[in-house]
């Protein structure tokens, strides 16, 4: 029998994993989440995937410790470098992780060329090279690492001119080659949809993987039936080891509520909540 107060446990390295919180709460508005930005170690993308893998499997514990019943990797990098190791280390515990959408994006493009938006870290990742290996035969591939633009959506610049320059000088060279269709494989990166749309016009398909995430956890908690119903609205919290006001202040726009932020401190590789 479940706790009543199991929550979801979700994290990110920063406030990209707010666009899965926010997907997430449509989907399941009764369940309680708890919501972890390592916003003192932003951005994942360039950091060896060792690391990555370490700072998941401590985030995890912290989650779980909180009475965690599934986690979600909301995060692209964390899921390629440590998604396979955290089912490993925590084999009772249910793991939804990201997967960039090549699958849909190769089943509808018109024109055979799709672009890839995405982290280095996770290009380099076995996950992504088996989903373009089993999804992605007959389509042309062109990706972009987008550098910089996680920094500056973590500043809340989501229609600035330096954010736009980033973008326009990913999307322009893959227009000219013919895409159609823009897969996200960073979840930082639905929060710019608006700027990318404008780029590249309304015939190119921009596809959020966040929906998705959040029918696969429905999924899951139906399966397990651990899955809470009913016209309550789940609790949300949220921590950081960044600045908590700086987190709290971008959550009416982000994330379209509001919630408290707590900070919290690594200790080496383990997660202090400071107390009070």
């Amino acid at each position: 029998m479940e706790k009543p107060s199991s929550p979801l446990g979700i994290f990110d390295s920063g406030v990209g994993g707010l666009s899965v919180l926010r997907a997430i709460r449509r989907e399941l508005p009764a369940e309680d989440m708890v919501y972890f930005a390592d916003q003192g170690h932003v951005p994942y993308g360039p950091r060896p995937l060792e690391q990555v893998r370490d700072f998941s499997e401590a985030i995890t514990r912290f989650l779980l410790d909180r009475g965690a019943k599934l986690i979600v990797v909301a995060c692209n990098t964390a899921s390629a470098a440590a998604l396979h190791s955290l089912r490993q280390a925590f084999p009772n515990v249910p793991f939804v992780g990201m997967e960039p959408a090549v699958k849909p994006a190769a089943e509808t493009t018109r024109t055979g060329v799709v672009g890839v938006l995405a982290t280095p870290a996770t290009f380099q990742g076995a996950l992504y090279a088996s989903v373009v290996e089993r999804f992605a035969n007959g389509v042309t591939l062109l990706q972009d690492t987008c550098p910089g633009l996680v920094q500056q959506i973590e500043k809340g610049e989501l229609d600035t001119p330096a954010t736009r320059q980033i973008l326009e000088s990913a999307l322009r060279p893959m227009l000219e080659r013919g895409i159609d269709t823009v897969v996200l494989g960073c979840t930082h990166y639905p929060f710019v949809i608006p700027l990318i749309q404008q780029i590249a016009g309304p015939d190119v398909r921009v596809i959020d993987p966040a929906p998705a995430v959040a029918r696969q956890t429905a999924r899951l908690l139906e399966m397990s039936g651990s899955r809470r119903a009913g016209p309550r609205s789940g609790l949300l919290r949220l921590f950081t080891s960044g600045e908590a006001d700086r987190l709290q202040s971008l959550l009416p726009r982000l994330l379209g509520e509001v919630a408290d932020v707590r900070a919290v401190r690594w200790d080496g590789l383990k997660i202090n909540l400071p107390q009070g």
